[in-house]
């Protein structure tokens, strides 16, 4: 590949030295020709001259030898202080005796310049993976949201009315605690999401039992299926719904091989995790709602938006729907 900034092409370089080598041209003339300066025309020349067509190629522009590179030793040394201590480009040039600026080259040539990119409990880079097909693994999860009061959230109409809210709403529905304070409850949003593409899927309930979590599971397979995905794997975390032989019971008769996280390794199931904040953003907490119900209608527009329309960053910008294009012989 030639040079993005280069005036010739090999080919046009090689033209311009046989006009010189071998019918005769100056320097000068075949510099005109070309249009580039003299003294070009006459490297190129130089080349032909001694190494023959090869030496029309580009060659690296990296020099042969940097006395003042940074040694092996020490970029060992920036990045093990980066692994351990999490320390910054200051810090860790404070206590090696060099400038800010290297350490910070050196972090960013390994990747290490950004802090989200180093796991929190071993320090060590993380390591990002996805299943190379759609179906080859799902995750699953659940997370709760406080439900809103009749008239709205205090997010919104403020702490004061939001009080008032919250007391009207108890009244209405009877529901309070020990001591008498006004209780919305909860909503359990049941969340599964393709590893591959990224494409999710999403119920809310009452609960977290395993009861719930295998109908969603059930649910959800099939969802995945008229879309033409056989989902082969599901990854969830050590909750109790998750551990029980109900739910080991309910893979098995889907045909689905359960796994789980390690135990306080959120990390492992990064990607319904970091789907979650997205969900709080732009569904739970995006607007005003006036009651629970409202917020639970929207949730499916909001689904659709996200899997056929918002783009996502980590699959190129694309839709998540787009990617399930991709499957195994989908176009044999």
């Amino acid at each position: 590949m030639c040079h993005v900034n280069a005036a010739l092409t090999p080919r046009a370089r090689l033209r311009l030295a046989r006009l010189v080598v071998e019918q005769g041209w100056t320097h000068s003339m075949a510099a005109t020709m070309f249009m580039v300066a003299p003294r070009t025309a006459r490297k190129w020349a130089d080349r032909y001259r001694t190494e023959g067509t090869a030496g029309m190629l580009d060659r690296r522009s990296r020099p042969y030898h940097s006395p003042a590179k940074t040694p092996e030793k020490l970029k060992r040394k920036i990045v093990a202080l980066r692994w351990r201590t999490r320390l910054g480009p200051v810090q860790i040039a404070g206590r090696l005796g060099m400038p800010a600026s290297t350490v910070h080259a050196v972090l960013v040539r390994c990747g290490l310049n950004r802090l989200s990119r180093i796991d929190r409990v071993t320090g060590e880079p993380l390591r990002r993976y996805e299943h190379d097909h759609p179906g080859s693994l799902i995750h699953v999860d659940v997370t709760k949201f406080g439900n809103i009061p009749d008239g709205g959230g205090h997010r919104f109409v403020g702490r004061g009315q939001g009080r008032q809210h919250r007391v009207d709403t108890a009244h209405r529905t009877g529901q309070r605690t020990q001591h008498a304070e006004p209780r919305l409850g909860i909503s359990y949003l049941h969340t599964v999401i393709d590893d591959h593409s990224r494409v999710a899927y999403a119920e809310t309930h009452t609960d977290e039992k395993a009861d719930t979590a295998i109908a969603v599971l059930q649910r959800a397979t099939a969802w995945f299926a008229d879309r033409g995905v056989t989902v082969e794997r599901v990854l969830s975390d050590n909750g109790s719904a998750y551990r029980s032989h109900a739910w080991r019971d309910a893979c098995a008769r889907l045909g689905i091989t359960p796994k789980r996280t390690r135990p306080y390794r959120p990390q492992t199931n990064g990607k319904i995790e970091r789907f979650h904040r997205t969900l709080s953003d732009g569904w739970a907490y995006a607007r005003l709602y006036r009651s629970n119900t409202e917020r639970h209608t929207a949730l499916a527009p909001w689904l659709h938006f996200y899997n056929h329309h918002r783009p996502h960053s980590a699959i190129g910008g694309q839709p998540p729907i787009n990617k399930l294009t991709n499957l195994p012989k989908h176009h044999s």
